[in-house]
């Protein structure tokens, strides 16, 4: 069962419970991170792809992934980062899990969306869901848009009101092919027609984010890859 921890926030002084999220790894095995009770939270200045992640080790079945480093935000306004076990980014840390039988894939579950950070997170868990391996922010950054990077795959996530568009979808087909890889993209605000044309003749999958943080495929291509993973 996630464990809950005391947080004063350190602008305020105001005191929190704050428990730590859940994450299903691919076993099927819940995962959260061990948090530091010592250590006083920090709060956050600026955002780094380093520093808002770390690899957490499945209790059940020993995998690591990355997984978004627990914070908490303060009614005045301060986003405070709660410390766990361990203090590199990078670094292993120690996880609580429940007894959950492993099957191929558990259900997906999602992280609701009320920021940009929020739809980068939740694209990155579900390409994690689907089987993809090593998900970190891509080397090439695309027009618009963030861009993630997994084994053999380039994703794009448009986390803004405007749509994607066919150049969004072209430069992302062809960075994809420089790199003999795959791509698939998620939108917020959905895609242009012309790039939902482009994208289905290329069979890159398209995604539209919800607000609850579940990609719904749009496209017969992300249909396939939704219903049978990586």
């Amino acid at each position: 069962m996630p464990e809950s921890v005391p947080v004063r926030c350190p602008a305020c002084r105001r005191e929190h419970v704050y428990t730590a999220p859940s994450y299903p790894c691919a076993c099927g095995a819940p995962v959260a991170p061990l948090l530091d009770r010592r250590a006083a939270p920090t709060a956050v200045a600026h955002r780094s792809w380093d520093e808002d992640w770390i690899t957490v080790r499945c209790g059940s079945c020993g995998r690591r992934d990355q997984w978004p480093r627990p914070e908490l935000g303060c009614p005045c306004g301060t986003v405070l980062r709660v410390p766990v076990a361990g203090t590199d980014p990078a670094a292993d840390v120690g996880t609580r899990t429940g007894a959950v039988a492993r099957s191929a894939r558990a259900a997906f579950q999602p992280v609701a969306i009320r920021t940009a950070r929020d739809a980068v997170t939740a694209a990155a868990l579900y390409l994690r869901w689907l089987g993809y391996e090593g998900i970190r922010r891509a080397d090439q950054r695309p027009p618009s848009g963030i861009g993630l990077a997994a084994r053999g795959l380039l994703a794009q996530v448009e986390p803004t009101v405007h749509r994607a568009t066919l150049r969004d979808v072209e430069c992302l087909w062809l960075t994809a092919m420089a790199e003999s890889a795959g791509c698939v993209c998620f939108s917020l605000a959905g895609y242009t027609d012309d790039a939902r044309s482009r994208a289905d003749a290329l069979g890159i999958p398209l995604f539209v984010l919800d607000l609850t943080g579940t990609p719904q495929p749009v496209n017969d291509p992300a249909d396939a890859l939704n219903a049978t993973g990586a």
